[in-house]
């Protein structure tokens, strides 16, 4: 067994509640261990710790613009890998056709969100239509695939060899943020025995141990009749989303959790009411979160603590540096202009380090790390 070190102290100025009330003129800055959950110190300092003159070397926050990414296929392992681990990977897929061959991943499960566009999709379970803002839960080794209404951009992450589940929720109980009876399956209705019935050759698109392997079959795999079971693909739209919060205290971005998976969690952030106290913080607090690198997809809205930043851009914010609001967003936020935000996304916190692979040029904003500097 073993426990962190942990005896409170304090030391010069410094507030008696995190996030309120801090020592005039100062900013505040999260010390965390193990993404808000482990224990923690806040610093108060005279100047911003992201107001940083110049920056050499590698580990600095990164920006990508999603939609630069030119490739456009209706087969989903053809989709743009952006950002990679052990644990996790993360494509953008832009479809504006239907996928003529039927997906399986065997290295993990996938959770797709739907940035743009609709359709349904057909798989071993039945079928289920999505529309923008959709998560659909695809299990490892699921045979599926999407026919759209419109062209689609869709966030795939890969829980690489892992399993999607839900957070714990504590004391706040089992139907806080979500209510269970919010989430949809795929029904064996009648477009899926329309599809069933087909008689065609298909091919299944297999990838396991990152290799593509191609599987062909003189029927069409989805045939199920029906099945029973506690185990399916699943769909959670964020607009059933309803978060915590709190009027007298900025939650920390693990309070927005939405799936855990091994070696990482998916937060959605939706809109919501902008803490009202006069003396709590309006924005994000300044924090180190030195565990996690931070991965934010930008779906929709005004992203309150960004400058710059449209729909459709990822943010990558690696651990071992401080993490924050932009200035600007940081000094509306001390005017408490905004009483509610509109934004909504979502963030990838990742236990292991991430890899960016050799992007198309244009697609990484390399200017982002500047957008902080102080003049």
């Amino acid at each position: 067994m073993r426990k962190w070190f942990q005896f409170p102290i304090k030391e010069g100025k410094a507030s008696n509640q995190a996030h309120c009330d801090l020592p005039e003129q100062s900013f505040e800055r999260e010390i965390g261990k193990e993404g808000f959950f482990g224990p923690a110190s806040h610093m108060y300092h005279t100047h911003a710790p992201t107001g940083w003159s110049e920056w050499q070397g590698p580990l600095k926050p990164r920006a990508f613009d999603t939609n630069k990414l030119e490739v456009k296929t209706n087969q989903p392992f053809n989709a743009s890998t952006i950002l990679t681990n052990p644990n996790v990977k993360v494509r953008m897929w832009h479809c504006d056709s239907n996928m003529t061959e039927l997906a399986r991943n065997g290295d993990g499960d996938d959770v797709l969100f739907i940035h743009q566009g609709s359709g349904d999709l057909y798989c071993d379970y039945g079928h289920i239509s999505f529309r923008d803002g959709d998560y659909l839960v695809i299990p490892r080794s699921t045979n599926w695939r999407v026919e759209i209404n419109e062209p689609i951009s869709v966030l795939m992450i890969e829980a690489t060899n892992g399993s999607y589940m839900s957070a714990e929720r504590g004391i706040v109980g089992d139907h806080a943020i979500f209510d269970p009876a919010v989430l949809e399956y795929p029904t064996i209705n009648d477009k899926f025995d329309a599809q069933r019935s087909s008689t065609d050759n298909w091919t299944v698109l297999l990838k396991s141990r990152e290799q593509m392997n191609q599987i062909s079959y003189p029927f069409n795999p989805l045939d199920a009749q029906g099945w029973k079971g506690n185990l399916t693909v699943f769909k959670l739209n964020w607009r059933d989303i309803r978060p915590l919060m709190s009027h007298r205290y900025h939650l920390p971005p693990s309070a927005h959790i939405t799936f855990v998976a091994d070696g990482f969690v998916i937060c959605t952030f939706v809109p919501r009411p902008i803490e009202s106290d006069p003396g709590a913080l309006k924005v994000p607090f300044y924090h180190n979160n030195d565990d996690y690198d931070e991965v934010l997809f930008y779906h929709k809205g005004d992203f309150f603590s960004r400058d710059n930043i449209e729909a459709g851009m990822v943010t990558l914010h690696p651990c071992g540096f401080p993490h924050g609001p932009h200035p600007k967003a940081a000094a509306a936020g001390a005017k408490h202009a905004k009483k509610e935000t509109d934004e909504v996304a979502v963030m990838i916190d990742t236990r292991m380090p991430l890899d960016v692979p050799e992007l198309p040029e244009g697609v990484e904003n390399t200017d982002y790390v500047n957008s902080w500097t102080a003049k």
